[in-house]
């Protein structure tokens, strides 16, 4: 794997404090969404943009147990993230 393969840590901040922007589980952090929730639109497909984008990251980090990783770049205080 070479170093083109990781993500920058910015997109991983970004995704770490990044918020539902509509729907049942608007305002909460992407990482907090359940595992199901993620996966129907994995399912289903993405919305457009950069939400899109960041639930198609969260997906393959879930997928694969690594949310811990994400936890630790979690900002309390409120960054929006979106």
């Amino acid at each position: 794997m070479s170093e083109a393969d990781f993500p920058e840590p910015e997109y991983l901040v970004r995704l770490a404090n990044a918020r539902m922007p509509f729907g049942k589980y608007a305002g909460g952090l992407l990482i907090d969404l359940p595992e199901a929730y993620v996966v129907w639109f994995a399912r289903k497909g993405y919305p457009t943009g950069e939400i899109g984008e960041l639930l198609a990251s969260l997906y393959t980090i879930k997928e694969n147990g690594l949310e811990s990783l994400l936890r630790p770049l979690v900002r309390r205080g409120g960054y929006g993230g979106n």
